[in-house]
């Protein structure tokens, strides 16, 4: 997963800057509106593969639905489906997207028209990154390299080279973040390209291979851990981190659950599973956290997600047109009156339930370091 930024301008500041900032992303939104139509003419059906009628972890045929949802961040159009195996509980997006899917779904998220905002909310979470790089420390207090697959523009191992001052730290992405990241020295060396392909390059080269938030995205987890399994060396450990789907939030919110994240979540892997997994492929778990990963922000976006679906949609290259002046006065005021339910929100999530949230079973993270017999 990326976590991209570009440069600001900084020639202004106060409500002329802000005027020229609209100016500029509204002229950038217009100029893209013409690809999306074209892109969207033909209808969305074309970006699915066909619907799979076993599950692609244990091969039951078993399936139930367990969600039915929209595109609850960015609105483009299309409509999503996660099926439940009975058999081992794994969670997948069925039908799945293919290439032309994943491209048109991805495409101004982490870079392009969201790129400055997704950089600045993945830049300033250095506690998060911090608690990451010290979970290693108990199995391996001064590991000599690490490699973060899908590290995007590097901004944990930024903060991890503090934890951990003599490692030395690699990033692997598909993106151009990646080299960005090589470029301002947040990683030594910067591959770019599908994990699985570059394993065999990496061979065994790594103490330490992460895996924060990555393998949900992925068309196949069980190649990535192969992938990962080729490139830690024998007695190194694997760092795995992924949204928890048996937490009770996902059941208690429903469709406003941020980690269903559809349409870019492929797979959600019950932690049973994981560790199973890991084992056939010559691993040892030495450690399963719950509430240590857990990002305490489950009730904020669940409100925050129910005010966007409500409102009138923001300008978008995706929708025909810009939304006329009295609807974006609607959104802002729809927004305002939201603002005590944000607050509300928010309190809850980092006073309420944190402390509690193993307990009460609603991390909606779990996190897994597991040793390479």
């Amino acid at each position: 997963m990326s976590d991209r930024t570009e440069p600001t301008e900084r020639d202004g500041t106060g409500t002329g800057a802000a005027a020229r900032g609209e100016r500029g992303s509204g002229e950038r939104v217009a100029a893209l509106r013409p690809v999306y139509q074209a892109d969207l003419a033909a209808g969305v059906d074309r970006f699915f593969e066909p619907r799979r009628a076993d599950c692609p972890w244990c091969g039951s045929d078993r399936l139930t639905t367990r969600l039915r949802t929209t595109d609850l961040l960015q609105h483009k159009p299309g409509r999503f489906v996660l099926d439940r195996c009975e058999g081992c509980g794994h969670i997948f997006q069925n039908p799945r997207l293919g290439a032309a899917g994943l491209e048109f779904y991805y495409r101004d998220f982490y870079d392009g028209l969201g790129e400055k905002k997704l950089g600045d909310t993945f830049g300033g979470r250095t506690g998060m990154y911090r608690g990451r790089a010290e979970s290693m420390l108990p199995h391996d207090a001064a590991p000599k390299t690490w490699l973060d697959v899908g590290t995007g523009h590097g901004h944990f191992c930024e903060v991890a080279k503090e934890v951990l001052p003599g490692t030395v730290f690699d990033g692997l992405d598909f993106t151009d973040g990646v080299e960005l990241a090589a470029r301002e020295g947040r990683v030594e060396h910067g591959y770019r390209g599908a994990f699985p392909d570059l394993a065999s390059e990496l061979t065994a080269r790594y103490d330490v291979v992460s895996m924060f938030h990555y393998l949900e995205h992925s068309t196949d987890p069980d190649r990535e851990l192969r992938a990962a399994r080729e490139a830690v060396r024998p007695g190194g450990h694997l760092l795995v981190e992924v949204p928890d789907p048996e937490s009770r939030y996902a059941r208690l919110l429903g469709r406003w659950w941020l980690p269903w994240l559809q349409p870019q979540h492929l797979h959600l892997v019950p932690v049973a599973n994981l560790r199973e997994r890991l084992a056939d492929l010559g691993f040892t778990v030495v450690a399963e956290q719950h509430a240590e990963p857990h990002d305490p922000v489950d009730l904020l976006a669940a409100v925050w997600l129910a005010l966007d679906h409500a409102a009138p949609p923001e300008d978008a290259p995706w929708l025909p047109e810009r939304p006329s002046a009295p609807r974006r006065a609607l959104r802002a005021a729809l927004f305002l009156a939201g603002v005590p339910a944000l607050i509300a929100a928010t309190l809850l999530d980092r006073f309420a339930v944190r402390p509690l949230s193993h307990r009460l079973g609603v991390s909606n993270a779990y996190r897994i370091v597991a040793r390479r017999d």
